[in-house]
């Protein structure tokens, strides 16, 4: 598939038909009552598919090319500009492919997940963009394997398996309502720079991270907002294999799991450290670096 070819199967909502409102378009301004602004009411261009699924996450790509797969027109919606979610962002690897067999003495290694996503590592692997299932060595109580990938070659590789299953994607386009008639959920609002524009369908798929179209839809929901913020980031021109050592030196290595990386096996592809373990020298000068 080449890059013209690619692109065409990759559209924003907008382009298959009119948009509900021009890019830059301008109201007519009325004084505000009181502390609020009366948005005036507009018809939405209206979009007919078999499936809607929200959220281009590993579970909102592999929903969206099953179900196309399967012969039903399929959209998928996702606000950024490509698929991958928590995979590509969240500084994690895939995960789950078999059962934690190491951290239960007589249990027996098998692979409880396979399908599409074990399609996915598998097209990831001919590309070069992926670790394997590799094993975890030390640090198996959540895990046995980690299967470590390259985020833009996953990017790359899942566009190409939704455009070959025939799914519209809508990147770049933010799930905004739901469209209800009574118990049932009749489609979605969505809204990108082609406008506001609605999508009905028969069977609506929510893989969004918050539930997005559940809530829309009236279901209930908490915001217990209990857990800790994670940022990822890269960092490049450090020796893997150098860090190790330094961990294990002060006996520090938590997690560790080898396998494809750089064109070589047995690499280093997973490693966690006990920060507590460093030396006092190696805490207190970041503690005084981040002190105001």
């Amino acid at each position: 598939m080449n890059r013209r070819t690619f692109a065409k199967s990759v559209v924003l909502l907008g382009a298959a038909g009119p948009a509900g409102v021009a890019l830059g378009a301008a109201e007519k301004a009325e004084e505000p009552l009181g502390e609020y602004y009366e948005e005036p009411a507009r018809k939405l261009p209206v979009h007919k598919f078999d499936v809607v699924v929200a959220g281009a996450g590993t579970a909102g790509v592999v929903a969206a090319i099953a179900a196309a797969r399967q012969g039903a027109k399929t959209i998928l919606i996702e606000r950024k500009g490509y698929p991958g979610g928590t995979v590509t962002e969240g500084g994690t690897a895939l995960h789950s492919f078999f059962n934690l067999w190491k951290a239960f003495p007589g249990v027996q290694k098998r692979q409880v997940v396979k399908g599409i996503p074990q399609e996915i590592v598998e097209r990831l692997m001919k590309a070069g963009g992926t670790s394997g299932h590799a094993e975890m060595l030390l640090g198996y109580n959540y895990d046995s394997v980690c299967t470590a990938i390259d985020t833009e070659l996953y990017k790359l590789v899942v566009f190409e398996m939704l455009a070959e299953a025939g799914v519209t994607v809508a990147v770049n386009t933010l799930l905004a309502g739901a469209i209800v008639d009574g118990p049932r959920v009749r489609g979605a609002i969505a809204e990108s720079r082609s406008g506001r524009e609605a999508v009905y369908a028969h069977a609506l798929v929510d893989c969004t991270a918050f539930g997005d179209l559940a809530a829309f839809a009236g279901a209930r929901y908490a915001e217990p907002n209990d857990y800790p913020v994670v940022n990822s980031m890269g960092v490049a021109g450090v020796s893997v294999e150098r860090y190790y050592e330094f961990l294990q030196s002060h006996g520090a290595v938590t997690q560790l799991a080898k396998g494809w990386r750089s064109g070589k096996e047995g690499q280093i592809v997973r490693l966690n450290t006990n920060g507590k373990a460093f030396p006092q020298e190696f805490r207190t000068r970041p503690a005084r670096s981040a002190s105001p």
